[in-house]
């Protein structure tokens, strides 16, 4: 492994400024691309992850970036499902960044980057999650931009003008479905189904074994098939209730 310490990585995470409400690691990375003086690197979006982490280690920050604008964009969608709100899953992402900055020289390279990478992101996200589970309501509005932004949809290609609401009505559906779900059963349904994960990779991310993350599974599909039953009654009791 590489000698040079993170900080050859990266500069130390700035303070705020007066009146900055920006989020800590929002302005790490604003300031690490705004540093003068850098010489511009030779290095194009399609060099490999490997060439992009030993410049980084050699001291060149903005190889980084580029590993930034790589998988940011991957990553969002798995982790705005298990925060479930578009504005946590950006400061989730960023810090994740910044920790994966911070500790490039514990990168062995035995899996890929974004492997890497994105057990950071997941565990970051349910550790967020468990601290905001005291809101006692799905964010439903939440929801809605949530699906929205991880499934963006061409709407000129619907033949029907109402598929684009149906399709954003069953997503914020199953978001809001999701978002009752405990951690663990929250964490191993986005990991298998929506990101379709292997379960050896899942017992890796979370630390647990392959029949712990089978069981997970099972009870987790059953209880969001509750749950999802539970939202499509519910408006019809409603429409009910009112016509009596």
């Amino acid at each position: 492994m590489c000698g040079l310490r993170p900080a050859r990585c990266l500069p130390r995470a700035p303070g705020r400024g007066a009146g900055d409400d920006r989020p800590r690691s929002r302005i790490f990375f604003a300031e690490l691309a705004a540093r003068p003086g850098r010489p511009i690197m030779k290095m194009s979006r399609s060099s490999d992850d490997h060439s992009l982490v030993e410049a980084c280690r050699a001291g060149r920050t903005e190889a980084f970036s580029l590993l930034v604008q790589r998988y940011q964009g991957r990553l969002y969608p798995t982790i705005v499902r298990l925060v479930g709100s578009p504005e946590d899953a950006e400061d989730v992402l960023q810090d994740a960044f910044v920790r994966a900055y911070q500790k490039l020289d514990q990168f062995q390279g035995g899996s890929s980057f974004y492997t890497w990478i994105y057990r950071i992101a997941v565990n970051l996200a349910l550790s967020d999650y468990r601290r905001r589970r005291v809101r006692s309501a799905p964010r439903l509005s939440g929801a809605g931009r949530t699906a929205r932004a991880a499934h963006p949809a061409d709407e000129s290609l619907e033949a029907d003008p109402a598929a684009p609401l149906e399709r954003a009505e069953r997503e914020r559906m199953v978001q809001a479905a999701l978002e009752r779900l405990g951690p663990e059963h929250r964490s191993v349904i986005i990991l298998k189904d929506f990101d379709g994960r292997r379960y050896d990779e899942i017992a890796a991310i979370l630390d647990v074994p392959i029949g712990t993350v089978r069981s997970r599974l099972h009870r987790a599909r059953c209880e969001l098939r509750d749950q999802l039953r539970g939202l499509v009654d519910e408006p019809q009791a409603v429409r009910h209730g009112a016509s009596d």
